[in-house]
């Protein structure tokens, strides 16, 4: 069932089409990159650290691109649900994600780490 649609749920859909473009973008720039691209902000991954730089850097694509595909759904589901359930969705999404993306990421660069 298709709620009214109000500014309310275009703006939701915007977001959270905005914030998985980002994140989209983000493993397709890990995808394409040459050299072994670094999670932490400010940090730096040296080529000297990882023992295969182009799967390193493909499962950091993946990563990404998974986490990118909720904030998608979620913003088409804005359209289909009340806003408050969309937006519930969207916080459990942000919130529970970064643990998962840290986890995620350790077991990247633990596997690849020489």
């Amino acid at each position: 069932m298709i709620t009214e649609l109000g500014a309310d749920s275009f703006i939701m859909a915007f977001c959270c089409w905005i914030c998985g473009f980002i994140f989209l973008c983000i493993g397709i720039w890990a995808y394409r990159s040459k050299k072994p691209i670094h999670f932490w902000a400010g940090s730096t991954v040296s080529p000297a650290e990882i023992s295969d730089v182009s799967a390193y850097n493909k499962a950091n694509a993946v990563l990404w691109t998974v986490y990118s595909i909720p904030y998608f759904v979620i913003g088409v589901l804005g359209f289909f649900v009340e806003t408050t359930i969309a937006g519930i969705l969207l916080v459990i999404v942000c919130v529970g994600g970064l643990p998962v993306l840290v986890f995620a990421y350790l077991r990247i660069y633990k596997k690849y780490h020489q």
